[in-house]
This record gives C-alpha cells, structure tokens and sequence, in this order.
C-alpha cells in the first residue's frame, strides 16, 4: 500500500457522529486514531467499556484498504459484524462456521473492494494460503483483539497469537493495533516484542471501572449466599456466574435452574453446538443468566451484563478483572460480587504444580495468585488494591466497594495465630486446615487418636474458638504469607519464613471480622440500583421504559439481532431523560446515528410522543 493513496474520508468526528451516534471521543481515543490514520503503531490498554473498538474501526474507514481484524473467537466475529452493519459499515468474517461457497464469495467482496472491516482468527491468518490471499489485498490496517493472549505472562495466554510477531516482515508497511482490557507492566513489555512493534505508541488509559461495585465474601454456603445476592440485587437481571469446575458449572446451572431462574451452562466439555446455542441465547434474549468456566466470556460485547458472579477464587487479579469487566459495559451500575474459601486455594495452588510450564512461569502465577488472596483479604478500598496491582494510583474511599461503605473491623489475632502455627508445626507441617483445627478444638477421633495427636501440647488449646472463625484464620494466615499450600501433601499447610516472628518474637497479627451471615435480607429491586451516571437525575418512567424496551424487542426478533444492537440501554434511557420531539433532537441522543435514525427513529420518536 502507498503511503499517499487517498483515504475513504478526511473526518474521524464525522464519522463518530454520523456512523456511530456519538458527539465526541472519550479519553485517548482521538489521539489514538489520529496515530493510526497517520500509520503509526499502537498497544491500547483501556478498560472494557472503554470504547477500544472504536480505535480500530474508524481508522479502518478513513485509511484505504481493509481492516484485518484478529479475533480470538468466533462469536465475538459475528457480534461485531452483526453490530456493524446494523450502523452501514461494510463488514465480514472468514470462519469455520462459513461453508466453501460462502467464503469464496467473502473472499471475492475484500478482492472487490467491497468490504471496510474483516474479522479472521489467528489460526487462520497464518495459514500459507491466507497469507498469500493478502498479499494482494491493500491493507489499512492490522488490529490484533484481546492482545494479552499473546503474552505468556497474560491470564489467557494461546500458543498460536505468538506467531502474530511474523506480521511485521510481511506487511512492513501496514499500522498495527494491539488492544486489551488487561494487561500489567510485564505483560505489555511482553506484548511490545512478541509482536515486534518496540517503538508503538503506548496508551495506558486507566484500568478504573468507576460503575461496578466490588463485594467479597468468605464463603459459607456458595449457592444460598449467591441466590441471596441475586434476589437482593439482580432478581431479573442478565449476568455471569464463574465456576473452577465443569462440573460445578453443571450442578450450579441445574441448581437456579430449580430455583425458578433461566440459567445456562457453558464450558469446554460441552458439544460445541450446545455451547453456540447456550451463547446466542444469552446474548439475544433478556434476563439470561450464564454459569460458566473461564472458558466463556473473551470479547463477549453485551453491554447490559447486570452482575459477575464468581463461585470460586479466579487465578490472578488479571483474570479477575477481564471477568468482572464484562459487566456494566453500557456505563451503568454493575455489580462483581464473588464468595471464596480455602477449598479453591488449594485446587488452584494443585493445578500450578501440576502444570507442565516451566517453573519461571509457575513463579509468577503464585506471585499472581498471591496479590488476589491479597485483595479478598484486604481491609481497605477495593478498588484502590486493583488499580495498584497495574500501577495506577488510586486515593481510595471510592463508595463502590464493601469495604469504602461498610468499613472491616480487625482484631488483634496474634495469640490464635501463634496457636495456628504452633499447631502445624507440631502436627508435621503436612496436614490440611480442617485437620488442624479438629486438633486444636480437642475434638477426639479416630485420625487424631490414629496419629497420637491428643498427647500434643497444642491438643485442645484453641476450643475456645468456633471452627468457622478457625477457618477464617487460616484463610487470612494463607492470605498474609504466613502459612503456604503443600501440594505435594495434598494441601497440607506449612510455615513459611515471615511465621518465624510471629512464633518467637511476638509479632502481631490483625485479622478481619468476616461478616456475619444473614438468614433475610432487605429485597433490593434492579430499579433502585441506579447507575452511576445516573445517579442524580429524575427515575425513569417505568411504562415508557418497558414501552421502549418492547419495541426494541419486536425489531431485534424481526432483524435477528439482540436488542442491544438496536440500541442500547443508555441509549434508551437518555431518550425519556430528554423527550425529543422530533427527528433531529432525536438524532442528538447518544448512540442514534444516521442509519439507526432512518431505520428506527420514526418507531421510538411516536413512543416517546404518545407517552403519558
């Protein structure tokens, strides 16, 4: 491609605006195009929500040539394209979903010309005879999606974007674009020279999600302490809800399934139609709820996910926050609510020994593991623990966290803690925490009498305490790097060198009140959890809202689109904030662009007139 072709347009708030409905970018956005219009390269870390789409897509309009896309999953691919033609943007995928016949006459629409944006898997971009297809085809740019896959040191790290780097020797003269939500200092250098674009403009743009509320628990019983959640914040709300297991996923799903909820599973054992099936359904209906492994997620673009839900601790703060990001991508309130114990924490430190990676990368994944022990244990600002973890200063006090509004009360701990430890010690540093504690409440049974553990000085001396504030200690004795998981024992616990001064130098130790479990609680309706950015304004009509709604529902089922990609909740909302009165004040409404206004405007304006 020659640097002085001319390009398709001169505009890219032009093309915001009149393409894509919005009056004008948001945080680095602009300059983030401007760099790659003028063909330079980029690594774009912003936040899910952010708009990191927009980075792509319109420079991909106004530069000559196609935009080549690389994208992990297949539907991801087909939201985009679906999205995308709804606002009159030539797009398309090359998958395995697409018959021979069909790809050919894809194929013919890039050769003509007559396609803007194109979306491939990287499995299939380095195919030899998909490289050669390109090599004819004038290229605007290069976009590599979810980009932190191509790190060994990203949470979601896949073998085959590490060919990706190749790109710079074949197409020398074409911006490349590598995007992601998630992705710490020693991930993006990764990024940087996998790809091999050292001297990439970089746009860290903030990690913050200011509309997601972050909540902890310990966990006591997952599945009551979830359905209370749910009932209390999200009775008819879309969400996520993370299981560790395939199997745990199953019986969850089964489980609120029960309970009267439409719940769907989803994980990689599933048949692979099932699993399409289960996706679109959660993506084109309303209320659906999905439980799933970390299998499901990556590039899902529904932006009025209610809450993320996660039964089990995730593996590092990375993935944490990747899946609690798929919340609240519309701006509005959100909730990432999870419940963890010690029965996750031993399964995850199982699966890193276990693991056949080389003991460099088993170092830093129990670094990573480590730093979310730390945040679920943490007595200050959530939100301030996150954005530390990415090197981002936060003041703290945020008012969207458990801990900002219900601030953790600590007690001096150091007494049972100098019991815990003496305990393992004396019991052979090889056993798990429900033995421990059996020992240190006394309790006689056959294990204890087997091991002659009732002749111990540590036999009996902490009866004083109930079993689940035990657990609750050794939970935050594992969290602070006092006590380590054995998995080579099976789980059993062992000191680590900073119990040393607690166990002969009289060091103290804090621990948290874990919050005492309620039996009822006070229903919280999804119509006063309002979100942030509405916060001060009027509550919305609830018969227009539905009104709306319904009709966005009747041309999403005639289109076959979901109903976001009529419009948006937001989008819906700044409606009956604002009663247009006619087309163009309707046109003024963020995410109501030219085509949207030609296709729909007429439908929701005599909505909005006839209101009451």
């Amino acid at each position: 491609m020659e640097d002085n072709q001319p390009m398709k347009c001169q505009s890219a708030a032009e093309i915001l605006h009149q393409v894509f409905g919005y009056r004008q970018f948001r945080g680095a956005q602009a300059e983030i195009i401007q760099t790659v219009v003028q063909g330079g390269d980029a690594l774009v870390v912003m936040p899910t929500g952010g708009g990191k789409s927009l980075c792509y897509q319109i420079p991909a309009l106004i530069r000559p040539g196609v935009g080549l896309i690389i994208s992990p999953l297949i539907a991801l691919m087909h939201n985009q394209v679906r999205a995308l033609s709804e606002l009159g943007i030539k797009a398309a995928f090359l998958n395995s979903t697409l018959s021979p016949e069909e790809s050919r006459g894809v194929t013919a629409k890039v050769r003509g010309g007559a396609i803007d944006l194109l979306y491939v898997a990287p499995e299939r971009l380095m195919m030899p005879e998909f490289l050669e297809f390109l090599s004819g085809i004038p290229l605007a740019l290069i976009a590599i999606d979810e980009a932190h896959c191509v790190s060994q040191w990203g949470h979601d790290f896949r073998p085959e974007y590490r060919r990706l780097g190749e790109l710079a020797a074949l197409f020398p003269n074409v911006p490349r674009l590598a995007l992601t939500a998630t992705a710490d200092g020693v991930t993006q250098k990764d990024i940087l020279e996998s790809l091999k674009i050292p001297k990439a403009h970089c746009f860290v743009t903030g990690f913050d999600r200011p509309n997601i509320y972050y909540q902890v628990t310990p966990k006591t019983n997952g599945r009551h302490q979830l359905w209370q959640f749910l009932q209390e914040k999200h009775p008819n709300s879309a969400g996520i809800v993370y299981c560790l297991s395939r199997s745990k996923v199953e019986k969850t799903a089964d489980w609120l399934c029960q309970q009267g909820k439409v719940a769907l599973p989803y994980h990689a054992g599933l048949d692979a139609q099932v699993r399409h099936r289960h996706q679109e359904r959660f993506l084109d209906e309303e209320g659906i709820i999905i439980v799933a492994t970390i299998a499901f997620g990556m590039g899902i673009d529904k932006p009025d996910i209610r809450f993320v839900a996660h039964l089990d601790l995730p593996r590092s703060l990375e993935a944490y926050y990747q899946e609690t990001g798929r919340a609240g991508r519309d701006g509005i309130a959100a909730d990432a609510w999870m419940a963890y114990g010690l029965g996750e924490v031993v399964t995850l430190r199982k699966f890193m020994e276990e693991s056949d990676s080389p003991e460099e990368r088993k170092r830093v994944e129990r670094q990573k593991l480590d730093s979310m022990l730390g945040y679920c244990e943490s007595v200050t600002c959530r939100r301030q623990t996150i954005l530390s973890y990415f090197g981002e200063v936060h003041a703290g006090q945020c008012g969207r966290c458990d801990n900002c509004l219900t601030p953790v009360d600590t007690w001096d701990g150091t007494v049972p803690a100098q019991k815990a430890l003496s305990c393992v010690y004396r019991t052979g540093q090889r056993f798990g925490a429900a033995y421990v504690i059996d020992v240190l409440m006394g309790r006689n049974n056959e294990r204890i009498q087997g091991f002659r553990h009732e002749a111990l000085s540590t036999y009996g001396i902490g009866a004083d305490i109930s079993q689940n504030q035990w657990f609750s200690i050794f939970r935050q004795l594992i969290a602070a790097g006092y006590l380590s998981v054995d998995i080579e024992s099976f789980g059993g616990l062992r000191l680590t060198p900073a119990s040393r001064d607690v166990l002969t130098s009289g060091q103290s130790v804090h621990f948290r009140h874990d919050p005492t479990p309620r039996v009822k609680g006070k229903r919280v309706t999804e119509r006063s959890v309002r979100g942030v950015e509405d916060e001060d304004q009027s509550p919305v009509d609830e018969s227009l809202w539905q009104a709306l709604r319904e009709c966005r529902r009747q041309l999403a089922q005639a289109k076959g689109v979901p109903p976001y990609v009529i419009f948006h909740d937001k989008t819906l909302k700044e409606m009956i904030r604002r009663r247009p009165e006619n087309l163009n004040q309707l046109a003024s409404v963020s995410g109501v662009g030219a085509r949207k206004l030609e296709s729909y405007g007429a439908k929701f304006l005599n909505i909005l007139l006839n209101a009451v």
